[in-house]
């Protein structure tokens, strides 16, 4: 193909390489596992500086997921439920993901459904933000529960 986008057809590739010096270009693979491979006359360094110029905005376009913590224990007081549950609000309206981690010491460990219990209380009440990736599990002597922002509906309203 020549820099116009105009195909040139099959042809050797000193023929090929011939043509672009004559323009003053270069000829640059497009899709090396073609049979036979499809080149084009072009200015390299201009197709690099588009190339990188279309990844720069497309990192923008991204958007970077952060996992922030709240930990909890099992006999929470109800003011810092209150506190705990307005951060993590916040958080998943930032779009960002949110672990909880509630620790158990001692004998709490016994008891173990009240921090389940707790973990259920939170994930119900952040249903309209959140959805729960990661369902309470125990690890060790904490229970962990991941929520996810909820994906945004396309459209519609």
């Amino acid at each position: 193909m020549d820099e116009t986008g105009q195909q040139l057809g099959i042809m050797p590739t000193r023929e090929a390489l011939r043509l672009a010096q004559e323009k003053g270009l270069d000829l640059v693979k497009v899709a090396p596992d073609a049979k036979p491979p499809v080149c084009r006359i072009m200015d390299f360094g201009r197709y690099k500086y588009e190339q990188s110029k279309r990844e720069r905005e497309a990192r923008k376009k991204q958007k970077i997921i952060t996992v922030k913590e709240i930990r909890i224990r099992p006999t929470i007081d109800e003011h810092d439920y209150e506190v705990k549950l307005r951060n993590m609000r916040r958080f998943l309206a930032d779009g960002d993901k949110v672990k909880v981690t509630v620790r158990f010491r001692g004998r709490q460990m016994t008891h173990t459904e009240a921090g389940r219990d707790l973990l259920v209380k939170m994930a119900d009440q952040l249903k309209d933000l959140g959805i729960v990736e990661r369902e309470p599990r125990l690890e060790g002597t904490q229970m962990i529960m991941i929520l996810a922002p909820r994906p945004e509906e396309k459209g519609g309203k």
